[in-house]
């Protein structure tokens, strides 16, 4: 009974992990503004590109907890 729990458990996390950067990136009056700047860059555009090591740390993550999923015996 502890393993299906378990299981259900990782399954959330990566549902959250695939969800995480499509939620940052779709939401985008919060995002939609000049300021702040960072090197003369407009927060839209710094805000997009830090995403993108974001997207996939977020997806190795997923698929770390998936692989390990099919080693359960």
């Amino acid at each position: 009974m502890a393993r299906t729990g378990h299981r259900r458990l990782r399954r959330v996390v990566v549902a959250l992990l695939l969800l995480a950067p499509a939620a940052g990136l779709l939401w985008v009056p919060w995002y939609a503004g000049a300021r702040p700047q960072l090197a003369g860059m407009p927060f839209f555009y710094w805000y997009q590109l830090a995403w993108v090591p974001g997207c996939g740390l977020c997806l190795l993550a997923a698929y770390a907890l998936t692989r390990e999923e099919g080693r359960d015996p």
